[in-house]
């Protein structure tokens, strides 16, 4: 079998407080692959530790977060050992990151061609002329209009959709092999939303890149990826093809995501999940969704379950399937 693009194993990132007083386990055990061309969702609800593990992945924590274990193998070479100056070649140059909010990666003193042409001047070495044609014809790939004109204009000169769209000029600049898009369309409304999501299908397909796609919106998802996993409490409780998550789901908690997207049509209440996420930083025993599960057995609250791959490469991190394919 052939390395995949990238393969997270067993990555554990932690927050730590004052002299150590509080830790919290943000990202703990999480483990998948990513192929060449492929799109994989992360999935969950907010403070999952979706974000946190993609910036571990780029090593790209703040000071309180440390990658206390694991590994992050990008074909076969492992980023948590590298040194910070290695990482900043990779950064831009191998794996690039969409933001949510456009205008964190935006600086508004810069004119947009300064900044889409930053990634492809220090990692493909362009100049000049050369440079300035990378510049137009980014901009013309994400659609942006008079590409001449809006690369002498700022940030604030632009609208939100075009602002992202910008960001995901800047995101190819650099000629990366995984671009990780986080949320990158919570902040636009549904037609550009639609648009944006189009645009970076086409991008994918013709340019080959990876993407990791974070979102908490399965809509998205069903458009977007290929393989889905969901997190909970830092984990990764269920891995699936994108239309098995939606047919057969194998995790309670994947389930209750699944029943809280609105039925068109449909007169019944909005399900809800009950309850609220635990607190990272003093997580329950066993596992960490039975508080909230509503299929939850005594086992449930003392033993943390096992991760159960399926023969299809599918996983699911729950007692109640193995129970049943124990005494089914």
């Amino acid at each position: 079998m052939s390395t995949p693009l990238l393969q997270v194993s067993d990555l554990r990132t932690y927050f730590f407080g004052f002299r150590g007083t509080r830790v919290v386990k943000a990202v703990d055990g999480v483990s998948f692959t990513l192929e060449a061309g492929e799109t994989l969702g992360l999935v969950g609800e907010s403070g999952c530790g979706k974000t946190t593990t993609c910036h571990a992945i780029v090593r790209a924590l703040p000071p309180s977060g440390r990658i206390v274990g694991g590994r992050v193998e990008l074909q076969g070479e492992d980023l948590v050992s590298k040194p910070v100056r290695e990482m900043r070649e990779i950064r831009g140059r191998r794996i690039a990151t969409i933001l949510q909010d456009p205008m964190a990666s935006l600086d508004p003193l810069f004119s947009i061609y300064n900044q889409v042409a930053e990634p492809a001047y220090y990692h493909q070495s362009l100049r000049g002329r050369g440079l300035r044609e990378r510049v137009g014809k980014l901009l013309t790939s994400v659609r942006i209009p008079s590409p001449e004109t809006r690369m002498k204009e700022f940030p604030h000169q632009m609208s939100g959709g075009m602002r992202q769209r910008i960001v995901g000029a800047i995101a190819q600049s650099g000629g990366p092999q995984i671009i990780i898009a986080d949320e990158p369309t919570t902040n636009l409304d549904v037609t550009v939303q639609l648009q944006y999501l189009e645009l970076l299908k086409e991008l994918q397909q013709e340019s080959g890149v990876a993407l990791i796609f974070v979102t908490h919106d399965l809509g998205i998802v069903a458009k977007m990826c290929d393989k889905v996993a969901v997190m909970y409490a830092g984990k990764i409780v269920e891995q699936q093809s994108v239309r098995g998550l939606f047919y057969h789901p194998q995790h309670p908690y994947t389930q209750a995501l699944l029943d809280a997207i609105p039925k068109l049509g449909s007169k019944d209440d909005l399900y809800a999940i009950a309850g609220q996420p635990p607190d990272l930083s003093s997580l329950p025993s066993g596992c960490s969704f039975h508080p909230r599960c509503p299929e939850v057995m005594d086992r449930c609250a003392v033993e943390e379950p096992l991760e159960r791959h399926m023969d299809d490469g599918n996983m699911v991190k729950c007692w109640r399937p193995m129970q049943e394919a124990t005494h089914g």
